[in-house]
């Protein structure tokens, strides 16, 4: 890269937030997709300011710059063209406010959606996505991806959550869309930006819906031998009209990577489980627990364990968001895949899943969020 817009760079950001070194430029050169492309620099901006100017420059030096959290999306969306500019906004890490009165918080891009779940719940409140890679990803990039995570099923996706955004156009303008209200007159701007991957401009600043905490929570081990029977009870219970906080699925592999990293008392001899979770008021909850039971059992499902506390809860939940971690234990390099089918489509698509790594000679599982039918062999 040109050691001039280098220096120009710097004198934006400061030299030590600068890096165009060969280790620093392999380090993002990929993220956690397959593609692998080296940039030709690598800047660190401090706030909307920093950012509005480095991509200012960019701009006018004809520079492709490509936004980035921490690299954990499986799109390539945050892979810059080559010799391109990565704008990292890892320093814009700080929660500016939390507004129990109003239902919302103020964050810059760089905080991680755990960081966020944890200051919130001091407050007795949560914020609805929560991908299973939270603890490092950062919501800059849930909202870029339209992330959504376990509780996607009763509450929807990033695009259900965002109020408003501070946004650094392609020419260096900093704008700010929406507000702290559900539904602010005028275009729906943010959700325009919500999924964009960072195509039409950087997200610096965010202001998120945030939901009080339920009162009650039942937590549910359904496990089964078929991996089909799994599959069929999903679309049983939402055509039962229940909507589940959480719905998700393991199978045996990824069941068996799981217990030999961090032991969380899944059922080795199972072919498949579901984590299902219900929460809101405590009359009518165990009722509920109790329907799901039955359902379950009518679709083969050979024994409904329940947490007996949270941390029972938080155990089976610790396994379930690190599952893929753990499958780094059966190889050194693996890929995840995402995808979305209809609830009734599951048991299809897992066969189709089997059938074509069985043809191709590879082994595989699946993990995914069950509820809302979004696939992750």
């Amino acid at each position: 890269m040109d050691p001039r817009f280098i220096r120009r760079l710097q004198k934006i950001v400061g030299k030590e937030h600068v890096r165009s070194g060969p280790a620093d430029l392999e380090v993002y050169s990929y993220d956690a997709s397959l593609a692998r492309v080296q940039p030709g620099a690598v800047v660190f901006p401090a706030d909307t300011r920093e950012t509005a100017n480095v991509v200012r420059a960019a701009s006018q030096a004809d520079i492709p710059d490509v936004p980035r959290g921490f690299g954990t999306n499986l799109s390539v969306g945050s892979i810059a063209p080559e010799n391109g500019l990565i704008i990292c906004l890892s320093r814009l890490n700080r929660i500016l406010s939390i507004r129990t009165d109003r239902r919302c918080a103020q964050v810059q891009a760089g905080v991680t959606n755990l960081e966020l779940q944890n200051a919130l719940a001091p407050h007795r409140f949560f914020y609805a996505p929560d991908p299973a890679s939270q603890k490092v990803s950062t919501l800059g990039g849930n909202v870029a991806e339209n992330s959504g995570g376990p509780r996607c099923v009763k509450h929807g996706v990033s695009k259900n959550h965002i109020l408003g955004l501070e946004v650094v156009l392609p020419d260096g303008e900093a704008v700010h869309m929406g507000g702290q209200v559900l539904d602010p007159p005028g275009y729906d701007l943010c959700s325009i930006l919500v999924g964009s991957e960072g195509t039409l401009g950087i997200v610096t600043e965010i202001t998120v819906r945030i939901l009080p905490s339920a009162e009650s929570v039942v937590t549910l081990l359904a496990v089964y031998d078929q991996v089909a029977d799994a599959a069929r009870s999903v679309s049983e219970i939402i055509a039962e009209g229940i909507v589940p906080a959480s719905l998700e699925m393991m199978d045996a592999p990824v069941m068996r990577a799981v217990e030999e990293s961090y032991p969380c008392g899944y059922p080795l001899d199972a072919a498949a489980v579901l984590i299902i979770e219900v929460d809101g008021p405590a009359v009518g909850l165990k009722g509920q627990a109790e329907r799901i039971r039955e359902i379950c059992s009518a679709q083969g499902c050979r024994q409904v364990r329940e947490a007996g506390d949270s941390g029972e809860r938080d155990l089976l939940w610790a396994g379930r968001r690190g599952a893929f971690g753990a499958i780094a234990r059966l190889a050194p390099s693996y890929l995840v895949a995402d995808c979305t089918v209809p609830r009734t489509k599951i048991p299809e698509a897992l066969e189709r899943v089997r059938a074509i790594a069985e043809r191709h000679q590879l082994s595989h599982g699946n993990v995914f969020h069950a509820g809302d039918g979004n696939l992750h062999p």
